[in-house]
């Protein structure tokens, strides 16, 4: 007669229950797919290709995760799904953590895309060669393609919190607010920064690199002054972006990623090196891990119990 896992273990003695139950995490740990352990992806401009790296060691996960691009600028996660900019092919293309096929062509027409922030279905990307900020939904479709116009500062870097954007403008060394439906906040909000790119935003701080001063800076999402000087000594930041309470910045001449606490303190200040062509990072959510994780051991805890109960 044919046994199964399930029936084995409503027959075993009690003493055995916590080893079998190490065994199903060891089990399911090796099931997950790559694409669901914490990931780093970085644009690599010299190949046109994204990089994937894994979080807990810095290793290089897949050199080639997504090739063929034109000058790779913003990155953004959601939804399962990593969304790169063309620079200089005027495009968004989507592609499945996954690994499986994605889309190239997502949204076309654009204008040097750079940054791309996104809030639920909608999606904001700074068009640097129109000096605009268009919108559309993150399955392709147009809602306005000048959202926001006149920045006139070589807008790069955005971010969405709280119903507001946040828009780096490197030509003038400040940070913009204006409302996701388009409306100016405050076009200055912060001031007096020095060669930004990039930000990133973790409650209601903003954290921001100044690529000349070699020191990312930490603000209210207020315009107030937090730290000018939070993290010093890098070498040519030109990205930063937030992870739970982590930063990680991206350093353009020493290529290498380095990983802080959100109060400043290194963790790792070269966390991953040998980042050939660098210009921006993402890193995908910490949930998508541990959920499935969770979600998939509580289920079959949940059968194996059943069937003990029955059995009983």
């Amino acid at each position: 007669m044919k046994t199964n896992l399930l029936s084995c273990f409503s027959t075993k003695p009690r003493a055995l229950a916590p080893l079998l139950r190490h065994a199903v995490i060891l089990a399911l740990l090796a099931l997950l797919p790559a694409a669901v352990h914490a990931q780093v992806f970085a644009g690599d401009s010299t190949t046109n290709a994204i990089v994937e790296y894994s979080l807990f060691n810095g290793t290089v996960m897949n050199y080639s995760f997504v090739t063929g691009l034109n000058s790779p600028t913003g990155l953004a996660i959601s939804g399962g799904n990593l969304f790169v900019a063309n620079f200089n092919g005027g495009n968004i293309g989507t592609y499945p953590l996954s690994g499986a096929a994605g889309n190239p062509s997502l949204i076309t027409g654009l204008v040097n895309p750079e940054g791309i922030a996104i809030s639920g279905s909608d999606m904001f990307i700074v068009n640097n060669g129109n000096q605009t900020i268009a919108e559309y939904t993150t399955s392709g479709v147009l809602v306005n393609a000048t959202l926001v116009s006149g920045l006139n500062q070589s807008p790069i870097g955005i971010a969405v919190s709280g119903g507001n954007l946040f828009v780096v403008n490197f030509g003038n060394n400040s940070i913009g607010e204006y409302s996701t439906s388009g409306a100016t906040i405050n076009a200055s909000l912060i001031t007096g920064l020095v060669h930004p790119f990039f930000l990133g935003i973790s409650g209601s701080d903003i954290f921001v690199q100044n690529a000349n001063t070699g020191t990312v800076g930490e603000y209210t999402t207020s315009g107030g002054t937090v730290n000018a000087t939070l993290i010093s000594g890098l070498s040519d930041p030109i990205s930063v972006t937030t992870y739970g309470s982590d930063l990680f910045v991206l350093n353009g001449i020493s290529h290498t990623i380095g990983e802080y606490t959100t109060s400043g303190t290194p963790i790792n200040t070269a966390l991953i090196s040998g980042v050939q062509g660098p210009y921006n990072l993402a890193v995908v959510p910490e949930s998508s891990t541990w959920a499935l994780l969770a979600g998939g051991a509580a289920a079959l805890f949940a059968v194996l119990r059943r069937r003990r109960n029955q059995s009983a």
